[in-house]
């Protein structure tokens, strides 16, 4: 077992290594061989802790990481990871000397931007490897599609570029309905084909996210971004399923306090929750403030392999659970709020259906303050 710093603390993140590294042995065995694996490592890895989580994708068939931040890359390239790395969304100009000082692989989404890094591959005298990223209808970063001929004549123009790849994102690629997706992505190959004719050629094309890695196998080009689904995690509940794949991550807190209760005893803010006879109130010090979902009676944690309701509502630090089903439990038992424990299991959809939101949410969701503990070997 392993850990990003001293586990100070009676709740953590639990990561399985050796999953992870079994997860991304089968991935590579599903996309085909002349398709490269991207590891979406942003947002600390959607949980899992960004180094530990990186390193063990660059072992097992990765060849490349993607962030979201120049914070997020600087970190990586403190640990000492030297991959390529493909920093998303857009850069203001300002930040374009970081960029080249991290040696990122930037997105470009708009011509003034793309103007920008050729400018400071001509002062280096090195030219900038940029991703063209293309907006077919996502509608949030990226070049248009509709308008690609009049940009991408301006782009061939400009010494200084280097048009390492060419990337779109799918809207829409883990629903049933794949009609917009198909659309996006006959987009983006009208797109590449405008681009071939002025003699932009990017060595990588990239579509698929998650989703579109399971159901959209037409569109993996020679590139995918894997993110969620690495960790074991799909992106929805009706997207294909990969025999194998697993959660990689549990979180995990000690019950710390437990408080018996009289009938018409209340619990937590607001008095949401009164006991109807005598019973045992668990206290795990676990709150929204590490990213918990803040829930009012609802929901459930494993205690001795059973599901154990919360009571009250989730409070910053700490959270409450009616122990009447577990009579056995007592102070410094493990709990799992995502995880499995005996029979049981609490999955990370189950947690985001009760916020009213997506697995996504959840995971970048829990906070550096949590520690990571990591068990099993990168190597798998």
């Amino acid at each position: 077992m392993t850990s990003s710093g001293t586990r100070s603390r009676s709740a953590w993140v639990e990561v399985d290594l050796d999953q992870l590294a079994r997860n991304w042995r089968l991935l590579r065995r599903e996309v085909p061989a002349g398709v490269s694996l991207m590891f979406v490592a942003k947002d600390n890895a959607y949980g899992l802790g960004a180094v530990e989580a990186s390193r063990v994708a660059l072992m097992h068939h990765a060849d490349s990481l993607a962030v979201f931040t120049l914070g997020e890359a600087q970190q990586l390239r403190d640990a000492g990871i030297n991959a390529p790395i493909l920093l998303l969304g857009e850069r203001l100009e300002e930040e374009v000397p970081q960029v080249l000082e991290l040696d990122l692989e930037p997105c470009v989404g708009s011509v003034e931007l793309a103007e920008a890094f050729a400018r400071a591959g001509s002062v280096r005298g090195r030219p900038v490897p940029v991703h063209l990223k293309v907006n077919t209808g996502m509608n949030r970063f990226g070049l248009p599609w509709r308008m690609a001929a009049a940009w991408s004549q301006r782009l061939a123009g400009l010494a200084g570029l280097e048009f390492r790849g060419a990337l779109s994102h799918f809207a829409q690629s883990d629903e049933l309905d794949k009609g917009f997706a198909r659309t996006q992505s006959g987009r983006f190959e009208a797109v590449l084909q405008g681009l071939a004719a002025v003699g932009i050629r990017p060595r990588w094309i990239h579509h698929c996210n998650s989703g579109g890695v399971l159901d959209l196998p037409d569109a993996h080009f020679n590139r995918v971004r894997v993110g969620l689904l690495a960790q074991g995690v799909y992106p929805s509940e009706v997207c294909r399923r990969i025999d194998g794949i697993a959660p990689v991550l549990s979180l995990r807190a000690r019950v710390t306090a437990i408080q018996p209760l009289e009938a018409g005893d209340t619990v937590g803010y607001g008095m949401r929750w009164r006991a109807e006879g005598p019973c045992r109130i668990g206290v795990l010090s676990i709150g929204y403030g590490d990213g918990y979902p803040r829930l009012r009676n609802q929901g459930h944690v494993l205690l001795h392999g059973r599901r154990v309701p919360l009571v009250g509502g989730v409070t910053m630090d700490a959270l409450m659970v009616d122990l009447s089903g577990v009579p056995e439990a007592r102070i410094g038992d493990e709990a799992v709020l995502i995880g499995r424990q005996g029979a049981e299991c609490l999955t990370v959809q189950e947690l985001a259906t009760l916020r009213g939101t997506v697995t996504y949410d959840v995971l970048a969701g829990l906070r550096e303050r949590l520690p990571r503990v990591y068990r099993g070997s990168p190597s798998g």
